[in-house]
């Protein structure tokens, strides 16, 4: 089973760039989608359908903001929008489908770019994530969090750590919170099967940092321990150009 991360910063537009054409080519099993942008009615759905997928959408209450998704191949046995905290809820960040024991999740954790309002909100975000997570997953053992976490995690996710290293995304306090959350049962499952420098999955419209390759690894495939034994390979895609992100795959055996 392949499954792809793909934070596509706005879904008709990524539509409008070839994005149809790409699922196509590549078939994912399961397509876990953020930032859509979107209301479910404002997604020309039936596109997505007549490629044999299944789409399921937690859009954000206001229009044109956060919103994830998920496109599956495969009918899931149930699937489950939000964490039940409204605050939350309200900007479509949490989308779960289940699948015999596996559970695939979309998520888009907030950036806390836009000033110290919304990283304080970012940084609550991640506690309560967090909290929401361990429990979940004593329900859903083997669960896979795939999504934008606006977080690079160590040096080498990251092309200038050095400069970024007061820059949202790079803060000492969220890497720490990558840290404890990987120590409490979870796997960077790109990191499982590569070690290599330069891997990004997210470049900034600036400065021509894609041709460049300044770039961040925001974009995660997270893996409960529980789901370690199912884990096949992992990869990203950074020629693969409908956002200012790329996709990271996740090959499982299921």
């Amino acid at each position: 089973m392949k499954i792809v991360t793909y934070n596509v910063n706005g879904l008709r537009s990524a539509l409008s760039k070839g994005l149809t054409d790409w699922i196509a080519a590549e078939r994912p099993d399961i397509l876990c989608l953020q930032e859509t942008k979107a209301q479910p009615e404002q997604i020309p759905t039936l596109e997505l359908e007549a490629l044999g997928y299944r789409c399921y959408f937690f859009s954000a209450v206001k229009k044109g903001y956060s919103g994830v998704a998920i496109l599956t191949r495969r009918e899931p046995d149930r699937v489950a929008a939000g964490m039940g905290i409204e605050k939350y809820d309200a900007e479509g960040r949490f989308l779960r489908a289940d699948y015999g024991e596996l559970s695939v999740v979309s998520v888009y954790h907030p950036s806390g770019t836009s000033g110290d309002e919304r990283q304080a909100f970012k940084m609550q975000w991640l506690e309560d994530f967090q909290r929401y997570v361990s429990e979940l997953v004593k329900e859903r053992p083997q669960l896979i969090l795939c999504g934008d976490y606006n977080i690079c995690h160590r040096p080498i996710d990251i092309h200038d750590p050095v400069r970024n290293a007061s820059s949202s995304g790079f803060l000492p306090e969220e890497r720490e919170w990558m840290s404890r959350f990987l120590d409490s049962g979870f796997i960077d499952t790109f990191r499982l099967f590569n070690h290599e420098p330069n891997q990004y999955t997210w470049w900034s419209f600036r400065a021509n940092a894609r041709a460049n390759n300044k770039g961040w690894r925001i974009d995660y495939a997270m893996a409960s321990e529980a789901a370690r034994p199912l884990l096949k390979n992992a990869w990203l895609l950074p020629d693969v150009r409908h956002s200012d992100h790329c996709p990271a795959v996740l090959e499982i055996t299921i």
